[in-house]
């Protein structure tokens, strides 16, 4: 047995070198196709990564307390209308709150930001108390957050973003130096760890600023502004719970009667990946659309080229069938060779899928995944096998005699 596909493989391998042009354009539809399904899976790994540690920054305990939805089908103007929540809607609602392991509201803005000859354009400012950081997942590279004295005082201190660090203090070390927000100077008291997010774009943890609010507001006058009330709940298991004592709280400084809706809404962190899911499901679908046509093209291309060799190739299966070769060995023989076209398709598509991956990852966050490459010589190698049926049963059933008349 060992012998016979050692000789139908090294057949096969002759034939494909001996017609290297067509075997490689024959291939090309499979190249696609791996090429297709390997990138879309490194890149929506890739994104997925860089989310997951994105959203955790918000904590899936944390509550945010908003004058708007994230997500809802209520139309937006009627939010608008709704009132604001004040920074004294705050200290009420947090002076009747039991469960919540830590309360912090949120104010934010965007300005430049100096330090000597560096500007950083278009930077996400919060304001927030010294509770805040209770309320998030940080970690710090260097220094620390501003106190309760900081906090309630306004003190002109800031808490840095890894990449907007790194980007204004290339060759410093951020804690101590004097910073312009806004044309106001600011003492940096802190410089956070990577905290890793593309996908949230410009609300990445890594390029803000966290500031006092007091401060905030003293500056850059936002005040009249609706805040963000931050809840985090005791755990995960109390989040529900934290979440309905939560609402009952604020109707209650809200003035709300039973029967009147609630002016305000109370997002969370699985609402944002509920609609993430979403977005992939559809990436996904299209993607393995798009891979499956490619797939499909090559086969009907290695089956067109399977049937072309077999119709070249009659007299030579005639003669070996003469001296013996039987119907599976020829069957054998041509599905090997159509496999063989299939998988160097397949190998083609996943090194330059790798290339492009490394190209793309310079935008896009993706990452290569061992599944990914052994879906693709698994696709391969079956695509393969299943556009060279039809053609080696063709050629397997031929009639030795009528084959050996073939010119």
């Amino acid at each position: 047995m060992f012998t016979y596909l050692k000789e139908s493989f090294l057949i096969s391998f002759n034939a494909i070198i001996a017609n290297k042009m067509r075997s490689f354009l024959t291939t090309l539809g499979i190249v696609i196709g791996v090429c297709s399904v390997v990138l879309m899976s490194t890149a929506i790994k890739g994104v997925d990564n860089s989310f997951q540690q994105g959203i955790s920054s918000l904590g899936s305990d944390v509550l945010y307390i908003d004058k708007f939805a994230w997500f809802s089908n209520e139309e937006f103007w009627k939010m608008r209308n709704r009132p604001n929540i004040t920074y004294e809607d705050f200290l009420k609602f947090k002076s009747l709150v039991k469960l919540p392991s830590a309360v912090a509201p949120q104010s934010i803005t965007v300005r430049n930001i100096k330090f000597r000859d560096r500007t950083a354009e278009s930077i996400f400012i919060t304001g927030s108390t010294s509770e805040y950081l209770a309320t998030t997942n940080f970690t710090f590279k260097s220094g620390r957050f501003f106190t309760e004295m900081e906090s309630e005082s306004g003190r002109d201190v800031a808490v840095l973003g890894f990449e907007l660090a790194e980007n204004l203090f290339p060759n410093l070390d951020p804690i101590g130096m004097t910073i312009k927000i806004g044309g106001y100077s600011y003492q940096v008291v802190g410089v956070l760890n990577k905290q890793g997010s593309t996908l949230l774009g410009s609300f990445n943890p890594d390029k803000q600023v966290y500031i006092p609010i007091k401060s905030l507001f003293k500056h850059f006058g936002l005040n009249w502004r609706s805040i963000t009330i931050v809840v985090r709940a005791p755990s995960s298991q109390l989040l529900e719970e934290t979440k309905i004592e939560a609402e009952q709280v604020m109707r209650q400084v809200r003035g709300l009667k039973a029967y009147e809706p609630p002016n305000f809404s109370i997002n969370q962190q699985e609402g944002l990946t509920q609609i993430y899911e979403q977005t992939v499901g559809v990436i996904k679908i299209g993607g393995l659309f798009i891979t499956g046509l490619s797939l499909f093209v090559g086969a009907i291309g290695i089956m067109n080229i399977m049937f072309v060799s077999v119709k070249e190739r009659t007299r030579e299966i005639g003669i070996r069938k003469a001296i013996g070769a039987t119907r599976k060995i020829i069957l054998t023989q041509f599905l090997m060779e159509a496999s063989i076209i299939s998988m160097i398709g397949g190998i083609i598509g996943l090194i330059l899928a790798v290339i492009l991956s490394y190209v793309v990852n310079q935008f896009v966050p993706t990452s290569v995944q061992v599944s990914a490459v052994i879906l693709a010589i698994i696709i391969s190698f079956v695509t393969g096998i299943i556009s060279g049926l039809a053609p080696a049963y063709t050629a397997a059933k031929l009639d030795p005699v009528e084959s050996l008349r073939y010119e």
